[in-house]
C-alpha cells in the first residue's frame, strides 16, 4: 500500500525568486534600531514560507523586509547628516552652556 506524494504547486514566483533582503535589513540595525529589527522579522519569514510553499506570503514578507529597511536606512542617514551638521556649525551642548 504505497502511496505517491506530490509537492504542492508553486503559486507565482519560483523559490530562487523570492529575495529576502536580510543582509540589508541587518546592515539597517546600524542606522535606526527599532526599524532594522521589524525588517529581520520580515526577511527571516521569507525562507520558511518558501518552503512551505506559501509563495504570496514570501513576496509579501520580502516586500515587507525592503520597504522597512530602506525608511530605517533614509532616517537613519538622515538623523546622522543631521547630526554632523549641526555638529560641524557648533549648535551643540557645549553651545548651549554659557560659561
Amino acid at each position: 500500500m504505497s502511496q505517491e506524494w506530490t509537492p504542492p504547486p508553486n503559486s507565482g514566483a519560483p523559490a530562487a525568486a523570492v529575495p529576502n533582503y536580510l543582509v540589508l535589513a541587518i546592515i539597517t540595525l546600524i542606522c535606526c534600531l527599532p526599524l532594522g529589527i521589524v525588517a529581520i522579522i520580515f526577511a527571516a519569514k521569507v525562507n520558511g514560507q518558501v518552503q512551505a510553499g506559501d509563495t504570496a506570503g514570501a513576496l509579501e514578507s520580502s516586500r515587507k523586509a525592503k520597504m522597512f529597511s530602506y525608511i530605517g536606512l533614509g532616517l537613519g542617514l538622515a538623523g546622522w547628516i543631521i547630526c554632523i551638521v549641526l555638529s560641524v556649525l557648533g549648535v551643540g551642548i557645549g553651545a548651549l552652556s554659557n560659561t
